[in-house]
């Protein structure tokens, strides 16, 4: 496959994992994240949330599980969507919610942390946790980028033992109906 003349980011958009290797899928996400990383200007809103869903659909399970190996490019990754989140909190469906939700990505050799507290009507995200969770919910980098993108479903996950639930586990089962998922 010829290389994109574009940009990274824009390119992303645009490729069809299906189409192109595992090395060649990793290396178009590490162009787009090494610009993101670099202090050079880029917008990686760019990248609209349908077109994050439609590249995690259309790419294998190695050719993610190959990008989530790259603890950099993992870490820059999973930073986007938890930034974004707040962006897809529907306010209106949760208004009156007060809670804090703490996702583990990884194992515990390898553990990216973040904290969502919803409160007011919004979604605030941090890396450092601060508050007491009330539900605290761990999974592998590949799988919660599945979930994100609306390409595997929390029930499933849970019950084939891909996504872990301590805490409150019926606030935890309607968690995904307080976020916009993008589609495909």
């Amino acid at each position: 496959m010829p290389q994109p003349e574009t940009d990274p980011i824009a390119a992303l958009g645009e490729v069809d994992p299906k189409k192109v290797g595992k090395e060649e899928f990793v290396a178009l996400l590490e162009a787009a994240s090494e610009i993101a990383g670099s202090g050079t200007p880029v917008d990686l809103s760019a990248l609209r949330p349908e077109q994050f869903a439609r590249l995690i659909s259309r790419a294998s399970d190695a050719q993610i599980e190959a990008v989530m190996e790259r603890p950099e490019l993992r870490e820059r990754i999973l930073d986007e969507v938890f930034r974004r989140m707040g962006e897809h909190y529907k306010a209106e469906k949760a208004s009156s919610i007060e809670a804090v939700v703490r996702w583990r990505i990884g194992t515990e050799d390898d553990l990216l942390r973040y904290e969502c507290v919803l409160a007011g009507g919004q979604c605030t995200v941090s890396k450092e946790p601060q508050h007491e969770p009330r539900v605290t919910i761990t999974t592998p980098p590949a799988d919660f980028l599945k979930l994100a993108s609306g390409n595997a479903s929390a029930p499933m996950l849970f019950m084939t033992g891909k996504l872990k639930v301590a805490g409150d586990l019926g606030f935890a089962a309607g968690l995904t109906k307080l976020f916009q998922i993008p589609k495909a």
